[in-house]
């Protein structure tokens, strides 16, 4: 399913070694397991199925049944996370409850599912001597500061409960790198997508949901004028980061990077592109009021991740638009 060749980008890094996908059976978590097990590494998966789908492990599962373990729970079960970290030289934590706008609605749980979930990953890490936890922070950080591109030293600003959930984690994972035996690093993810992102919530993310609507004949919904831009980043370039993240030689001490391609495209323009892709460029988007906590504009500076990690995008905007196009086109034939 990917586009990219794990094996040339990554050799022999993580064959033996054992890894922890927390929201594994996630969108970007399987994505994860899956070039963790192609490169020779054993995958635990935790994850309580809150937004992941175990149909995420059906093109690899059976390929890799002795190598690969799916824990159903959540990261807040102290016996389940001490159960799915053992042996563990890598974590990736791409657990939380996502969605800007049901953050507002429900912002205490999560808190409790976000922030105070990670401190609990972090703490049960440092007992089990885990070398690296590699975190999946937000873009959301910067909320609408006008300045473009986003660089990693610019104030946050988040306008959500989720913005500030992924800032609090950030300071932990930051905090955890400098006093105890552990090392750490946060990915800055810009608008992440690409096969098995869920089209089905009623908080799908953008490219998802325009899917959708295109394959019943509907018009796209746009919150807003559809003028805000977005880094759109295909899911290939997300592993890749977390890939290069966790095998660094050198200490990253809770660093915060950006993970993107550099490149912006209008909402109008997606919703336009996608039309004509689906063969229905006579579609038109339906406009309605923006959403609480969306920001307007997102471009991300890569300076700091090709620094630190070395990371440089794989896969560039219309090739992965292309390959999730095709992928929805059949998932829902099959549907």
């Amino acid at each position: 399913m990917a586009l990219c060749d794990w094996h040339e980008l990554h050799g022999e890094t993580f064959a033996g070694k054992k890894a922890l996908i927390t929201g594994g059976a996630g969108f970007i978590g399987s994505n994860i397991s899956e070039a963790l097990l192609t490169l020779g590494a054993e995958v635990v998966v935790i994850d309580d199925l809150s937004g992941g789908l175990v149909s995420n492990f059906d093109t690899f599962k059976d390929q890799y049944e002795k190598e690969f373990t799916f824990i159903e729970g959540s990261i807040l079960n102290d016996d389940l996370l001490n159960q799915a970290l053992e042996g563990c030289d890598y974590v990736f934590h791409q657990a939380a409850w996502g969605s800007v706008p049901r953050s507002v609605t429900m912002p205490v749980e999560y808190n409790e599912n976000n922030t105070v979930g990670t401190q609990k990953l972090l703490q049960a890490a440092v007992v089990h001597k885990v070398k690296r936890v590699v975190f999946a922070a937000s873009s959301s950080a910067y909320g609408d500061s006008v300045k473009l591109p986003k660089v990693e030293d610019m104030p946050v600003r988040p306008k959500s409960p989720y913005a500030a959930n992924k800032i609090a984690c950030e300071a932990l994972m930051r905090a955890y790198a400098n006093c105890y035996e552990i090392d750490t690093a946060s990915l800055r993810y810009f608008n992440i997508f690409g096969p098995r992102q869920n089209a089905n919530s009623a908080y799908a993310a953008v490219i998802a949901a325009f899917a959708k609507a295109l394959d019943q004949d509907e018009q796209p919904i746009i919150f807003g004028d559809g003028g805000q831009s977005r880094d759109f980043t295909f899911v290939d370039n997300a592993v890749h980061a977390n890939l290069l993240a966790a095998s660094a030689k050198k200490a990253i001490n809770g660093e915060v990077m950006n993970i993107a391609c550099a490149n912006r495209i209008t909402v109008n323009q997606l919703a336009t592109n996608m039309a004509s892709m689906w063969g229905q460029p006579h579609i038109e988007a339906i406009h309605k009021e923006e959403r609480a906590g969306d920001v307007k504009h997102s471009l991300a500076d890569l300076s700091l991740a090709e620094e630190l990690i070395g990371y440089k995008p794989q896969v560039a905007f219309e090739e992965g638009l292309d390959a999730t196009v095709a992928w929805y086109k059949e998932v829902f034939a099959a549907s």
